[in-house]
């Protein structure tokens, strides 16, 4: 006797014979590449939609009108006085952020070569996957067509550390800050929706505080 085989994808959404079948589909499910990742977004995507996207967007006769990016984003537009080769340079592999350990102050946190007060990682990125403001996974729109949504993301690589130099007396600690992007998105539980504009909160800076004294 012959049969079907029944699987599912990573979005837990059913195929049996070829054929989607019809099964609950959870938006708020974290992808497979944001597995053991506690980030809310994802700069890589094995899984990544390219064909429905490329279909989604053919359909869309306002794309045009909803679509915008500057690709071409670096520090020398960005960063105030400093350049992109400057921005790329800054390398922290020095630094502990013993601050929040048993010892508070060592070498490190006095030392070191140019960079940000706050050390962190910054990535002109272009998103495939992000989880929107209602914890709700989405697609981005990225490198297919050869359209692309970028944005800055910098990240504490201490967050809650003191702040680089400062005396300990400043009782500083680095803060990460967050913005809300607009990016053209794409719902894998809903396809018939089409592409539409989502909202994320996504890392932009890390900033020194110092509370008052």
């Amino acid at each position: 006797m012959g049969g079907h085989c029944a699987c599912a994808d990573s979005r837990g959404r059913v195929y049996k014979g070829g054929y989607q079948q019809q099964h609950y589909c959870d938006p708020t499910a974290a992808p497979a590449c944001a597995a053991n990742s506690s980030l809310t977004y994802c700069l890589e995507d094995a899984e990544y939609p390219a064909y429905e996207i490329k279909a989604a967007i053919s359909q869309d006769h306002l794309f045009a009108k909803k679509y915008a990016d500057i690709g071409t984003q670096s520090a020398d537009d960005l960063v105030d006085g400093l350049s992109a080769e400057q921005e790329s340079a800054f390398d922290y592999g020095y630094y502990t952020g013993s601050s929040k350990g048993d010892s508070p102050y060592d070498v490190t946190h006095w030392a070191g070569p140019a960079g940000y007060i706050c050390p962190s990682d910054v990535a002109y990125a272009q998103p495939r996957r992000a989880q929107n403001v209602a914890g709700e996974w989405r697609v981005i729109v990225n490198d297919v067509h050869y359209y692309t949504q970028t944005a800055r993301l910098e990240t504490c690589l201490h967050p809650d550390a003191a702040c680089r130099a400062l005396a300990p007396c400043y009782k500083s600690k680095c803060t990460q800050k967050y913005i809300y992007h607009r990016m053209l998105s794409y719902d894998p539980c809903d396809p018939y929706k089409g592409l539409f504009i989502d909202i994320y909160r996504l890392p932009a800076a890390c900033s020194c505080h110092v509370p008052a004294l």
